[in-house]
């Protein structure tokens, strides 16, 4: 069904009033959530209120939504695989007479045609239990058991080695990368201690990948104030001190030069994009090594 938005829905005169957006998905929905926050993100000052229906498997749990549309009527956005389900909503938007969108669907029938064959139609199907799972899994537990420091007998282990200043986001980029199956670890740079000896030794392994994170001092001290406040800590240390942050940052990228790790400032990236460029040296690096 090619999706189809009502005139009621057309908005000539560019006004903003609240939208409704439901999110249908027969899985977790994890994948839907991505690509409506991927899609809202190109627009500024709208009023968007989510609505979110996951596993919805079945013409009876269906059914049981309905009256909320009905009550919120707005934008339906789906990843149904069973067609015969997708058909059930379609028809029932249509009724309503509410836009619906098939997130997947068109990339899923170009796909088709390419590979020659068609899709499985299994709901949750990227969420089985297969090896990719399971070393998922792992490397979410090794990067937790890897936090801050510890564990540096384990270090060759890692796929990803992140160092740099206290606040330069490297806990939640690890996590990050843990849930795309790398095993990730992190080393903060603290003025006046020494980095651990076993860095002597990674510095002429190919693994794992040593990646230095800065930042723009400035920013960094306003990080790092919020932090202490929300901790209730006294703000008058050098740990906020913008003189001893721009030397701490000066000192941590010599390092980085003198050792030829490759370095991103993280001052305007999220953790998606910070990730995104690790992946990016990680596969070079990879590929330059065979």
């Amino acid at each position: 069904m090619k999706w189809f938005i009502p005139r009621a829905f057309h908005r000539p005169d560019k006004t903003l009033p609240r939208t409704h957006l439901h999110l249908f998905s027969d899985s977790t929905g994890e994948t839907l959530q991505m690509v409506a926050n991927a899609v809202l993100a190109q627009f500024e000052n709208v009023d968007v209120v989510r609505h979110f229906w996951p596993m919805v498997r079945s013409r009876q749990h269906l059914e049981r939504i309905t009256p909320e549309l009905e009550k919120a009527p707005g934008l339906i956005l789906y990843t149904l695989v069973d067609e015969q389900m997708r058909k059930v909503l379609e028809e029932k938007c249509h009724q309503l007479g509410l836009p619906a969108v098939d997130a997947l669907g068109e990339v899923t029938g170009v796909l088709e045609t390419v590979f020659g064959q068609e899709a499985h139609g299994r709901p949750g199907r990227q969420h089985r239990m297969d090896d990719a799972y399971f070393r998922r899994v792992d490397a979410i537990h090794f990067t937790i058991a890897h936090d801050d420091g510890v564990g540096s007998e384990d270090w060759h282990k890692a796929d990803i080695l992140l160092t740099g200043v206290s606040r330069t986001s490297k806990t939640p980029t690890c996590i990050y990368l843990a849930n795309r199956g790398l095993k990730a670890a992190n080393v903060p740079i603290v003025p006046g201690i020494q980095l651990p000896e076993i860095f002597e030794i990674l510095d002429r392994q190919t693994d794992p990948l040593i990646v230095g994170l800065t930042t723009d001092p400035k920013r960094l001290v306003q990080i790092r104030r919020n932090r202490i406040r929300l901790l209730d800590h006294q703000d008058d240390t050098d740990y906020v001190d913008p003189e001893f942050v721009r030397n701490e940052v000066a000192t941590a990228r010599r390092l980085f030069s003198e050792r030829e790790w490759p370095v991103i400032d993280v001052t305007r990236r999220s953790i998606e994009e910070t990730a995104a460029t690790i992946l990016q040296i990680l596969e070079r690096q990879r590929q330059s090594y065979g």
